[in-house]
């Protein structure tokens, strides 16, 4: 039996590290995770004691949501944030 595309989609936000450049990439990532939680928008949002707006506004990748109200939430759902210089294969 395989996994279906989904399945290894939030099997890959589980095992693998992403190099993101966007919003919308943090979004999907983001989502994915909370799927993979077996979460809805609105409990994460009571988890994280904020709207669900945000929760939306983040999974579709709006530019302007707050960095900090994203990291929070990113915490919540497990995953962190790190910084470093770029790979000559990153540039």
């Amino acid at each position: 039996m395989t996994a279906s595309s989904e399945e290894q989609q939030h099997l890959a936000i589980d095992s693998e590290e992403h190099i993101v450049r966007s919003s919308t990439a943090i979004g999907d990532i983001a989502r994915l995770r909370r799927k993979a939680l077996q979460l809805k928008q609105t409990d994460l949002a009571g988890l994280g004691g904020t709207g669900n707006r945000l929760i939306v506004d983040m999974e579709n990748g709006k530019p302007t949501t707050q960095l900090q109200k994203v990291l929070n939430v990113l915490h919540l759902l497990g995953l962190e944030v790190v910084i470093r210089p770029k790979t000559k294969r990153g540039r």
